[in-house]
């Protein structure tokens, strides 16, 4: 499987992983919300950021939101936040953009989650793949990543 599905499967969480097909170059959130029939503000895509231009972080948000780098910065007591590149963003978690999930990374980055998380009973995240996501509830996925709740979605 991938590293993600190995980290909620030894946290023993209790979780479900669903597999679809996937066939897009972008909207990789938008598609799995489709694929899976779910509210699109059910499912959290893994962003990954940099901190004053060097720290870099882990921000979920909807996949229908954007990221607001101003309210991360914050939240994080950074002076600004910027997005990373995909190529640092793929060095450091060891997963594809489309694919980068916030659990089982090469490195374990700070984690950072849009406080409306915490009105869903379950949420979904990238199991490290594009086409496979993770069911589980958003209290598990927040201990797992030992994310810090704000509002940083807009």
């Amino acid at each position: 499987m991938t590293p993600a599905v190995d980290a909620v499967r030894r946290a023993n969480v209790e979780h479900r992983l669903i597999e679809y097909d996937s066939d897009v170059e972008h909207g990789y959130g938008e598609e799995a919300a489709t694929a899976l029939g779910v509210a699109p503000d059910l499912v959290f895509k893994t962003l990954v950021a940099k901190l004053d231009g060097k720290r870099l972080a882990i921000a979920l948000v909807p996949v229908k939101s954007m990221l607001n780098l101003k309210a991360l910065a914050a939240l994080s007591e950074a002076k600004h936040a910027e997005m990373a590149t995909p190529r640092e963003a793929e060095r450091t978690t060891g997963y594809r953009v489309g694919g980068i999930s916030p659990l089982g990374q090469r490195r374990r980055l700070p984690a950072f989650a849009d406080a409306s998380i915490e009105a869903h009973a379950r949420v979904y995240v990238s199991a490290g793949r594009r086409g496979l996501e993770l069911e589980l509830s958003p209290r598990d996925l927040v201990a797992l990543t030992g994310a810090r709740l704000g509002p940083i979605a807009s």
